[in-house]
Formats: C-alpha cells, structure tokens, sequence
C-alpha cells in the first residue's frame, strides 16, 4: 500500500475480514485493528491460543460451523498480505488519525481511508436484581463459553427476547448446562404474524424453528409473552420473579441469569469520526447514515456490518465486500478479476437480508413502556450507580429534558461502559416521564475514551518506558 492510501479497518469480525480480503484482491495492503486475541469477532469467536480446553467448530458454532471455519481460515491465508494487530484497543479517533493502545502503551494509527466494523453489543432492559453477581449479557454467556469453556452457572435461566436468547440456550444445552428455562418477552402471536417476512430466509428461518424444537425435546422450559418482575438474591443470583402471558406470577431457583433484548450496534467510533447519525425506528435506537455502498457521511469513512445496523452475520459478510468495492473506486484502483462479488449482486442480497431483519425485529420487539414501572431504587446505571429515582427527580425538576443534560446533571452514561448498558435505558425513561418520541429526547454523544484504558501513564522516551515516578515536567 502506497502513503498515499494508508486503509484502516477496524474490527475482525465477518464484515471486516471480508473487506480485508476483497482489498487485498486488489492490491491494497490494508492495517487491520482487532480488539480481540484472536479474529472471528463475536459471532465466531475463537478461544483463546492457550484456552487449556478442546472444542471442535461443530460444537462451538453449530450450524454454522462451516461458515465460521471459511471465515477464519480466510484471515489465516490473508495474514502475509496484511497488518494485522490483535489485542489492540481502538479508543479515539480525529483528524484522520486513530489512538489505540496494545499491552499497555499507546499507538497512532493515521489513516486515509477507514472502514468501521465494529459490531454489536447485547441490549438491555434493566429490571429489578439485574446487577447481582451471577446476571450476565447473553453475549457475554457466549464469551464464558467460547472463550473460557465453562457456563455461567449450575442452574441458568436465559430472559429477554430475540433469536440469540434461543441460540444460547442451545448452545448451552448442547454442551451439558442446566437451562431451566428460556423466557421470552415477546408474544407467540407477534412471532407468528412476523413468521411471512422472515420466510424470505427459510433456511435461517428453519434453524430458529429447530432450536425451539430442539430445545423443548430435551426438555428445557420455553415461555412467551412474558413480564419479568425481577431477579432475587441478596450478593448473588437465587431466583427469578416473573409473570405468564396471562398475568399469573412465578418464580424460579437459579443461581446464574443470562439475559439480553437483541443486539445494538456500537457507534461510538463512528460518531468520534464525525459521522452524523438519524433515529431508526425499527431498531429503536441512532444508527450513522450510510449509502447503499457503506460510505458514511465523512469522506473515505466507511460502515460495514452490525456496527452500522443489525443484521446478522451474512450480512456483515456481504457489507465488508461491498464497502471495500466502495473504497477501491474512490481510491481510483480498477477492482482485480480475482474479487468474487459483484456490487449491485452484493447490494441486492442486503436487502433482501433487510426484509427478513424487518421481521426479525418485529417478532422480537424489547418491551415497551417499561421505563414508567421501574422502581425508584433500581439502578439504571451500574458504573455510576445512578437510580431510575435520582432520574425522574432531575427530569421533573424540568432540568432536563434531553439526554446530554441528563447525563451532565446525574452522571449517567459516565462510567466504564459509556453508555453502552444505561444509555437507551436512559432514553426510554427520559421518553417516558416528558411524554416525548424517543427521537426527540436525543442520543448520548460518544467521547474517547470509548472504552476503559489504564490510568497509569505509559510514557516513553525514545521507546523505552518510564515508570510513573520517574516522570517529570520539562
């Protein structure tokens, strides 16, 4: 790769290794970030060189074994032809230049054209309990799993809704735990209705259909239409309070929750690159605008997979190849022979996936109006510790009234996750108390750094490290 065109792709998941491999086709050697040990992102997550533990592909990913084995094998072949920088915490970025840090000292990575494939992270609702030692993300249970080879507890209730609440459950079943149940949220009925739309997939279709099937034939419990009332336990998870869809209350002894209402992308890099955003009202949150090729709003800025909307694996796989032919035309290079997709093909199968998302997200719709039932002594904001109380006093003190002046006056969204665990829980309770449109209550505004980095400085002189106490101003 020239100076001229110095590529930087963030993410090693399907979107940005695919985009990794359709640029090298052509000739452009691009530097690929990978927050990760080891490539694959979420989806196929791979354990970790020393896990200590052997598990075949067959019973990591399951039906998708042979894709996540293409994908990986993929990046193993593209490893020559690329700068591939694992372990690396992208956690800034501006003027065309990103700040990241591996093993503890900072690195600048200047770049002339991007691609952001940062992928997604578990949605939550919070309920009562959700903080207890034992609650885990449903994306997190799949971490204990993958990457550490053990599950989360010894009897485990999976609660939300969407299609990884059930791909969890088998995939924890399949490898021995105990899943006393899986509540879902959404009705049956709106499962149902939504069933026709999702048909334009039948084979992803039929795999959601076997799991449920799968996992009643082996007698795990599966309840819809649900109200979770809340988790119990003094320190740690003992129990879980819920309600049938007829209102009836329950209860049920576990030791460990995994829990999750679908996936919502992670934006703040695109947002510190100064991409302008719109509210999507299918996904009920800010994604960054993008054309149809995966070009943001920025010049040489592109968007490719759930980092810029959720839609599945296929999915990522496709806008990885389809915003790398995007940047290959605006860098001028005449695409290579040997690059397989073809872009209007490319944008073709998108949004067919796009219908089939459309039903995927109204089968499995997070509640609504649930903001109004929280307690006042809920903790919304776990970092902080900032209560649903401490919130509707500030709102109705007629402070606040959109979501950065929330966040100012209660320090919600502040903390480690910036937001990613409170920040739409903090929308919707800010929604619910001035009665206005999620969309008019506005978005938290992303600031580096995007994730925790260590507080003690690393500095350097002429690459060696100088130890904090040695430190001195000139």
């Amino acid at each position: 790769m020239s100076d001229a065109h110095r590529v930087v792709i963030v993410g090693a998941g399907p979107a940005g290794i695919r985009a990794a491999e359709t640029l090298v086709a052509s000739g452009v050697r691009p530097v690929v970030i990978d927050e990760n040990a080891r490539w694959g992102g979420q989806i196929y997550r791979q354990p970790p060189a020393d896990a200590g533990f052997r598990r075949s592909k067959a019973a990591l990913y399951g039906f998708e074994a042979k894709k996540a084995a293409a994908v990986h094998d993929t990046m193993a072949k593209l490893l020559p032809q690329i700068d591939y920088r694992p372990d690396t915490l992208v956690w800034a970025c501006e003027q065309n230049r990103l700040d990241t840090i591996h093993a503890g000292r900072e690195a600048s990575v200047p770049f002339t054209h991007l691609i952001i494939a940062s992928g997604a992270t578990d949605r939550i609702v919070p309920i009562p309990g959700w903080t207890l030692a034992g609650v885990f993300t449903l994306g997190g249970a799949q971490v204990a799993l993958k990457a550490q080879g053990c599950a989360i507890g010894s009897r485990i209730v999976l609660a939300g809704t969407g299609p990884l609440l059930y791909l969890v459950a088998y995939q924890y079943v399949k490898a021995g735990a105990q899943v006393v149940a899986v509540l879902d949220t959404s009705p049956f009925a709106r499962q149902v209705a939504a069933a026709p739309r999702m048909l334009s997939q039948p084979s992803t279709f039929a795999k959601g259909v076997y799991y449920v099937g799968w996992l009643k034939a082996h007698g795990v419990r599966i309840e819809r239409g649900v109200t979770l009332d809340g988790i119990d336990g003094d320190d740690a998870v003992r129990g879980m309070r819920w309600r049938t869809h007829r209102g009836e209350p329950r209860t049920l002894d576990c030791d460990a929750v995994g829990m999750g209402f679908g996936l919502r992308p992670e934006t703040q890099l695109a947002d510190l690159a100064g991409c302008r955003f719109r509210f999507d009202a299918l996904n009920r949150c800010w994604l960054p605008e993008r054309d149809a090729a995966g070009r943001a709003s920025v010049r040489h800025v592109y968007l490719a997979g759930d980092g810029a909307g959720i839609a599945g694996a296929d999915a990522a796989e496709l806008a990885g190849r389809r915003a790398a032919l995007a940047l290959i035309e605006d860098i001028g290079i005449v695409a290579h022979e040997r690059v397989p997709p073809d872009a209007t093909k490319l944008e073709r199968e998108l949004q067919r996936i796009a219908a089939f998302r459309e039903g995927i997200e109204h089968a499995f719709a997070p509640p609504e109006n649930t903001a109004q039932n929280w307690p006042d002594d809920m903790t919304v904001c776990r970092c902080e510790d900032v209560t649903a109380g401490t919130m509707r006093a500030c709102i109705r003190s007629g402070l606040a009234t959109e979501v950065n002046r929330l966040k100012a006056l209660t320090r919600i969204g502040m903390g480690r996750c910036q937001g990613r665990m409170c920040g739409e829980s903090a929308i919707a309770l800010l929604s619910a108390e001035t009665g206005k449109p999620l969309a008019d209550v506005g978005r938290l505004r992303s600031q580096a750094p995007i994730k925790p980095i260590p507080i003690t400085p690393m500095l350097y002189d002429d690459g060696v490290r100088v130890q904090p106490e040695e430190a001195h101003d000139e």
